[in-house]
């Protein structure tokens, strides 16, 4: 009988072997040697049966790092004939033994590619393809990476077998083939046709990618005056950014280069101050950068000046955020109109590690910087910046902004230090019932809105940038903030995520809520404090924060005993007393709480109910122990016999409640009674 089929550590024995046994002994009689007589057995001969098996390997493989966009990548999968005999393998047709996730697409597959290539992709019928027993061969996948595949994993698989974990392995195939199934032809196995799987995982890393930035003046500057822009390009992504060729077989080198638009209004000056191998146009802003007709000499108008092409690397920029050095230009204002911004905008231009041109504008808000769709046509001067502008100095007129950012209905409010530390404070109500001080809270979540006000307290319109802070909060991990935008909620948890908000100049207060979600789990009786900045979008060294701070319960009880009356012999604590001693009970109750002033919003504790039941478990001093009448006090403070504001009840002879009508931010008070032991 055959007990199994999988004998993958052994070498095989072929099908149709005959395995012959015949047993021989020696023997004596006694009277001479032991082995004086021999004799041999009848032989049995076994035929070893067909067994056929499959393998495909890697199981849970690696493959190459690749970028969206990047065609001709190849990964190798093994097949094994682990049968006994020879046999077949079947790969179904048009590629369907293949199965590539999201993000990739196969464009070629083949058999054997270093020998005789069989094409298992474009096959219009199922291949059937000779393994040899014990004998394996490569598969070669073929796949182009979708331009829009996001970093992360990319999982191919050959064969679809999926019950044989990990190996997923020389499964019985079913009657007819599964979609993606690859499996042995044999029908004269002992075991039936068998199928296999085998996956690689391809990462998904970010190309190269260009972010060019700007700097100027902050302004206001005057009329005739110069400004010096200065600009430079830098690689965000995870492959080096190498030089373009903007004109391919021309004169103009590769390298990376910044394009700068000559701002309306101004003209440029100082060309000798410009890097070596800067180049010159005088084609239309319309034109895209590329197309341009350019010139290593400038023109004797400088008037005429549309663009300059500056370089700032002529070898690769390193990935991960490095950038070039940066070049200055300088222009000089022209324009006699006071009231018109002078706009500037720069473009960056490179190549990513496929080849592919990809560029950048300056400040670019748009999504996918560096797809290669930068707007060559943005107006440089008049009327309203786009929002695919980038760096704008602001008007030419003296202006001045500032910003205000606080509590719901006070955002002038200042806070213990200054007007950046003012608060709203809140508390979850869920999650904190019956947990004592120094535990966690026990909802799986716990979510809070609050209502802050901005201000406008410039002599111009604004726009204000809300953004969360980071480095100044206390959220634990696993928070998040979200800031509403008028239609949804944005989630601003990262610090880099933002909502802008017009806020007129003048008096009136513009509100905005934030949401902040604090994960199961979290100390109670904390404070945690979500700081949301707004910054002027004028001016962007104007900002002012304030604190949405979220308590896990804001009300602490802390509970302590003294014993009067002795210490049972030999005692060492206040655990070891006898009968008729005296237990005074105290519980100082806190609001935990800042206390809030100046337009700050606290948290007041209303009708606090304190509750002292002997009989409610895991309480048992009703039992064993006999009220002292006339001993239950409300105290003020930490310390001290003032009486406080809360009202004592005693509820039934083992039972108490201590009502305290308001508890401010900050204050302390305390709930005292006295018990006999029996």
């Amino acid at each position: 009988m055959l007990f199994g089929y999988t004998l993958q550590g052994f070498a095989q024995t072929a099908a149709g072997t005959p395995i012959r046994n015949t047993a021989s002994a020696t023997y004596g009689d006694g009277s001479g040697p032991a082995d004086e007589f021999s004799t041999v057995s009848n032989e049995v001969t076994v035929t070893v049966a067909r067994v056929a098996g499959l393998t495909i390997t890697p199981d849970a493989g690696s493959g190459p790092a690749v970028v969206p966009g990047q065609t001709g990548v190849t990964m190798d999968f093994t097949v094994t004939n682990t049968g006994n005999f020879d046999d077949n393998v079947v790969f179904l047709a048009s590629g369907g033994s293949i199965n590539a996730g999201a993000g990739a697409t196969v464009t070629a597959a083949v058999v054997d590619p270093t020998g005789t290539p069989v094409d298992i992709f474009g096959n219009a019928a199922d291949v059937s393809y000779p393994l040899n027993r014990g004998a394996s061969v490569t598969v070669r996948v073929t796949l182009s990476i979708s331009a829009a595949a996001t970093p992360g994993s990319i999982q191919v698989f050959l064969g679809d077998e999926s019950t044989n974990s990990p190996t997923f392995d020389n499964v019985a195939a079913g009657a007819s083939p599964s979609a993606n199934e690859v499996r042995t032809v044999s029908t004269g196995a002992l075991n039936g046709a068998r199928e296999a799987r085998g996956d690689r995982t391809l990462t998904v890393e970010n190309d190269a990618q260009i972010r060019a930035e700007l700097t100027a003046p902050a302004g206001p500057v005057a009329l005739g005056s110069d400004i010096t822009y200065s600009a430079r390009a830098c690689n965000t992504g995870a492959r080096p950014l190498d030089p373009v060729d903007p004109d391919g077989a021309g004169p103009i080198p590769a390298a990376v280069y910044i394009v700068a638009p000559i701002p309306a209004g101004t003209e440029l000056t100082n060309t000798a101050s410009l890097p070596a191998g800067t180049y010159y146009t005088t084609s239309p802003l319309s034109t895209a950068p590329f197309s341009a007709t350019w010139t290593a000499t400038p023109p004797g108008t400088l008037s005429s000046v549309t663009r300059i092409l500056l370089p700032v690397s002529s070898a690769a920029i390193a990935a991960g955020g490095a950038c070039s050095s940066s070049v200055t230009f300088d222009v000089t204002i022209t324009t006699n109109n006071a009231n018109t911004p002078i706009y500037e905008i720069v473009d960056g231009f490179g190549n990513n590690s496929i080849g592919s041109t990809i560029t950048d504008q300056s400040g670019d808000t748009v999504a996918n910087k560096g797809d290669g769709n930068a707007n060559f046509d943005e107006p440089l001067s008049g009327g309203t910046a786009s929002p695919t502008q980038g760096f704008q100095l602001p008007t030419l007129l003296t202006q001045v902004f500032d910003v205000l950012n606080g509590p719901d209905g006070a955002a002038n409010a200042v806070g213990p230090t200054d007007n950046n530390d003012d608060f709203t404070n809140k508390s979850v109500n869920t999650g904190i019932a019956g947990v004592a001080p120094g535990g966690v809270t026990t909802a799986p979540s716990n979510q809070v809105v609050y209502t802050n006000s901005l201000q406008n307290t410039g002599n111009a319109d604004d726009t204000f940038r809300l953004t969360y802070v980071p480095g100044s909060s206390s959220l634990p991990a696993g928070s998040t903030v979200e800031i509403f935008d008028g239609s949804s909620w944005v989630n601003v948890t990262n610090g880099t995520a933002f909502v802008d908000v017009s806020v007129p100049f003048g008096t009136a207060l513009v509100d905005y809520d934030v949401r902040v979600t604090l994960p199961g789990g979290v100390t109670v009786l904390t404070g945690y404090d979500a700081v949301i900045r707004a910054t002027s979008q004028n001016d962007n060294t104007k900002s002012n924060d304030t604190i949405d701070r979220l308590y896990t319960g804001f009300v602490r009880l802390d509970k302590a005993v003294v014993v009067s009356g002795g210490i049972a012999a030999g005692g060492t604590s206040d655990t070891d007393v006898l009968p008729g001693s005296t237990l005074t009970y105290t519980v100082a109750y806190t609001n935990i709480s800042t206390a809030a002033a100046g337009g700050n919003v606290g948290l007041t504790a209303v009708n606090l109910v304190i509750t002292e039941d002997g009989n409610a478990a895991p309480n048992n001093w009703g039992a064993t122990t006999t009220r002292v009448a006339g001993q239950e006090f409300d105290y003020l403070g930490s310390t001290g016999t003032t009486p406080g504001t809360g009202t004592v009840n005693v509820v039934s002879p083992t039972a108490y409640t201590d009502t305290i009508p308001s508890l401010a931010p900050g204050a302390v008070g305390r709930f005292v009674f006295t018990r006999s032991i029996n």
